[in-house]
């Protein structure tokens, strides 16, 4: 996370309870820029709002300790004691206007009240921070101990993007559970409405009809290839059928014409299933069934079903079996495009 050699060996040699996992950045790093990619909710706490703030191009602190030593003395601040894990505190100016002065208004009545005391164990800290977020909250030594995205908060509407050094859920009165201030359970409080929002948004946009939401995205395909995707359909409906049968083989009545079947709806009607293929169904979860439920079907191959149908296939002239592989494979090849371009969406590129 923007770490130097010289920076990491300082970390090392200071503070060498740390565990320095440089596996577990590049994963935290790519969370955090799915969520923000996607506009999810995001509270990063501690080394999360670390993240948070590579993951939108600032920088960090390798050793706050170290890094800030040269600050006046009236204004050093302790940011880890090892001896006092959750009750070490130091004080941080709240600032006006932000979400974090709105969670503990309460507790900081006055004009002049604008500090509160939060618990403190780290050695990072932010050092530039990320030109989208505004800072909430400074330590006396200039450290931003809280920041936002404005134009990514409104919890009533799905949006929440905060990071905070310190720990509300932590910062609790010694031999009790009550939250040093009321406002440490606000903070939470209005991520989880963030998140309920999110949901909710994503549940209307499901419900938009199939038909409706597919029509302006889904690529157009030629008067051939769309027949095959019919056949391919129905393949699967009549697979479906079978599988809910309980065992029972023989079509559904609204299946009886045979002839309307192509090629490879026949095979799957017909044919029993390869090892192979039986043991991938169930590593899906049998995709129509769950796995109890599929492991307790009817559907373990004999040696004679897949002579049977090997013996279908043979039946099958050349030109079938070529169009059949090769309807197969422009579905593989349009599948394998469409997976890629969901997994790896183009977008900007972020600098740690």
């Amino acid at each position: 996370m923007e770490a130097s050699r010289d920076g990491i060996e300082i970390a090392r040699r200071t503070h060498p309870s740390i565990a320095m996992d440089q596996r577990r950045a590049p994963i935290e790093l790519l969370l955090a820029r799915r969520c923000i990619e996607r506009d999810i909710p995001f509270l990063g706490i501690c080394r999360g709002s670390q993240v948070l703030n590579v993951a939108c191009g600032g920088s960090l602190y390798q050793d706050v300790d170290q890094e800030l030593a040269s600050r006046a003395s009236e204004t050093a601040v302790c940011h880890m004691d090892y001896d006092n894990y959750d009750g070490h505190r130091h004080p941080v100016r709240v600032l006006p206007g932000t979400p974090l002065r709105e969670w503990f208004a309460e507790s900081l009545g006055g004009e002049e009240g604008d500090e509160i005391m939060v618990n403190s164990y780290h050695h990072q800290g932010v050092r530039r921070l990320a030109e989208r977020f505004v800072p909430m909250a400074f330590a006396p030594d200039g450290l931003v101990e809280g920041f936002y995205d404005p134009d990514a908060y409104s919890p009533g509407q799905g949006k929440f993007l905060v990071g905070l050094q310190f720990h509300p859920e932590r910062m609790r009165k010694t031999g009790s559970d009550e939250f040093d201030y009321p406002g440490c359970a606000k903070a939470y409080r209005d991520f989880v409405r963030a998140v309920v929002a999110y949901e909710a948004k994503l549940a209307a946009a499901a419900a938009v009809p199939v038909r409706g939401r597919w029509a302006a995205t889904m690529p157009k395909l030629s008067h051939g290839m769309e027949k095959h995707r019919k056949v391919l359909v129905r393949s699967f409906s009549l697979a479906k059928n079978m599988y809910f049968g309980g065992g029972d083989t023989q079509k559904p009545a609204a299946e009886a014409e045979r002839q309307d079947l192509d090629a490879g709806a026949e095979f799957l009607e017909t044919a029993a299933l390869s090892s192979q293929q039986e043991k991938r169904l169930k590593q899906m979860g049998a995709t129509v069934r769950n796995a109890s439920g599929y492991l307790n079907s009817t559907l373990k191959v004999s040696e004679d079903r897949e002579a049977a149908a090997r013996a279908l296939m043979a039946k099958m002239s050349a030109a079938q079996l070529s169009s059949l592989a090769a309807f197969y494979r422009a579905m593989g090849a349009i599948c394998a495009d469409l997976l890629d371009a969901k997994l790896h969406p183009a977008s900007p590129t972020l600098h740690e």
